[in-house]
């Protein structure tokens, strides 16, 4: 069956939202949020124009760059009191860079795709930019992503591979086959390494965080130059990634059925 026509229209809507998310610090035409969409121009600018006088968006007058505008940031506060996991994660994120020196991050499965939401560095000097707050990636690229996708079961492991075309952006070394041996080599290490395939030399190692279902729903990340990540040191620094997995994953379910039970005793009435 088609889309709805509204339908059609929220999907145009999010991929615009989402393209600018990633931009957001310093903003983007439009051609560059049709580029990054694959919508027509014109279309972009009239979502854009739509968005904007609903406070969505905000556009600069003097570089005509677009952000992300003000009415996103207030219902965001206000989903944040239901979804906003990060403060939970943030003790993890910060005790794997005090201990390793390296860049250390939290991202969360949205689709099929890791977004990345925490970043704290650590006090190496040479640090690794690949991730920030709000990089997307799609599964099977970046360490997180990986590690994510390596806990799937099978059958979404070879939808997400056949249906997605990784090669185009992302190079040979995303062939279907060579992310499954990654698969393999990551579900019998327990955690993911990234040696360097995004940008040459920034290397990264991610932990899936799994949800009270057992799917795995976020991801733990270290990044660094490639000097950092030996293979004399990668046992270590899997095993505190595997570590601080574990203890979020704790704390992050518990948070789950504590959030639930209001919900449930609202209805009970009591």
């Amino acid at each position: 069956m088609d889309a709805t026509p509204a339908a059609h229209l929220v999907g145009r809507v999010s991929a615009v939202l989402r393209a600018l998310s990633t931009v957001n610090e310093a903003g983007a035409g439009t051609a560059v949020l049709a580029k990054a969409t694959s919508l027509p121009r014109p279309t972009v600018h009239r979502l854009l124009v739509s968005l904007a006088e609903e406070g969505f968006v905000d556009r600069d007058r003097r570089s005509g760059h677009w952000f992300l505008g003000p009415e996103l940031y207030l219902l965001g506060g206000v989903a944040g009191t239901r979804y906003d996991i990060t403060r939970h994660a943030r003790e993890s994120v910060h005790r794997l860079a005090t201990l390793t020196g390296e860049s250390a991050f939290f991202s969360a499965r949205r689709g099929d795709e890791t977004v990345c939401l925490l970043r704290e560095e650590g006090d190496f000097p040479i640090r690794s930019f690949v991730l920030y707050e709000g990089a997307r990636f799609p599964l099977g690229v970046v360490s997180a992503g990986l590690a994510v996708l390596s806990f799937l079961d099978d059958a979404e492991i070879d939808a997400h591979l056949t249906g997605r075309d990784l090669v185009g952006q992302w190079g040979q070394a995303h062939a279907p086959d060579a992310v499954r041996e990654r698969i393999r080599q990551t579900r019998t290490d327990g955690y993911a390494v990234n040696p360097g395939l995004v940008v040459e030399g920034s290397w990264g190692m991610a932990a899936a965080v799994f949800d009270h279902a057992g799917q795995p729903a976020w991801a733990l990340t270290l990044t660094g130059v490639e000097t950092r990540f030996r293979p004399e040191r990668r046992p270590e620094l899997g095993a505190l990634l595997l570590r601080e997995a574990h203890t979020l994953g704790r704390v992050l379910t518990s948070g789950v059925e504590t959030q639930r039970r209001p919900l449930r005793d609202a209805r009970r009435g009591n």
